[in-house]
């Protein structure tokens, strides 16, 4: 049984596109601890949000396995089967992929505390204002629809919503690359409160200060394929890797 929280071994993903198989992740290996924040950095097209995917089970993977505390997640054909669902859990670049349009934010978040904590609706209701609250959604701002919102509260929205589950893990895909940098602030602020509290995150993105501020350990992608992995300050400090020495001198001083 794998020692750590989330494991993935030998992991690949290929499309099929016009008849040629495209690989986008080749035979990668990455494991999360518990308590532990691991940052996933690469380019636009590296295959960093795909590997992402199948960490969330949303994207099944063409071979090797992913481990949730040492069982398969994609045992019998579902992924997460069961309670195993609730467990990890993933906030998107593009806040609508989780929150309905056509449904005001409190409700939308009501009704995922309903499905995941089983809670009567009136309870689910104190239970999502709470949540909202903590995100610095007000509750006159949770009565709006998400596109009433400004692009940070939608996102922190979307945080309060994946945050229903009470998920040990919680996979961010480019959570700021889509706001403005106030709101990439009050964020990260929000990312460092739940990762104080114990929560494990895997932060996917090409943004390596957010990975610096955040991150625990790095894994850096290029091509589909982990370069180069390891702690945070000997990566930012001492990259060994060609690709990774030209990303960090990409950072702006």
């Amino acid at each position: 049984m794998s020692k750590h929280l989330i494991e993935a071994k030998n992991l690949s993903v290929t499309f099929n596109s016009y008849g040629y198989i495209v690989p986008a992740v080749k035979e990668v290996d990455f494991y999360l601890d518990k308590t532990e924040v691991v940052g996933v950095v690469g380019e636009s097209g590296s295959g960093k949000s795909t590997f992402a995917r199948v960490l969330a089970g949303l994207q099944f993977p063409t071979s090797g396995e992913v481990t949730f505390k040492g069982e398969n997640i994609f045992k019998g054909g579902a992924a997460y089967p069961g309670e195993l669902r609730k467990a990890v859990q993933m906030v998107f670049q593009d806040p609508y992929s989780s929150l309905n349009p056509r449904m005001r934010v409190i409700n939308a978040v009501t009704e995922a505390v309903m499905h995941h904590q089983h809670a009567s609706k009136k309870d689910a209701t104190e239970i999502a204002h709470n949540l909202l609250q903590r995100m610095g959604i007000s509750s006159t701002d949770a009565r709006k629809y998400p596109s009433a919102l400004s692009g940070g509260q939608r996102q922190r929205a979307s945080v309060a919503r994946a945050l229903s589950a009470q998920p040990e893990v919680l996979l961010a895909d480019e959570p700021t690359s889509a706001i403005d940098q106030s709101a990439q602030s009050q964020l990260l602020e929000l990312f460092a409160e739940l990762i104080a509290s114990g929560l494990s995150v895997v932060l996917v993105s090409h943004d390596l200060g957010v990975i610096r501020y955040l991150c625990d350990r790095v894994y850096v992608m290029e091509s589909g394929i982990f370069v180069e992995s390891g702690a945070t300050q000997d990566i930012f400090h001492k990259p060994a890797n060609p690709y990774t020495q030209k990303l960090i001198a990409s950072i702006p001083k």
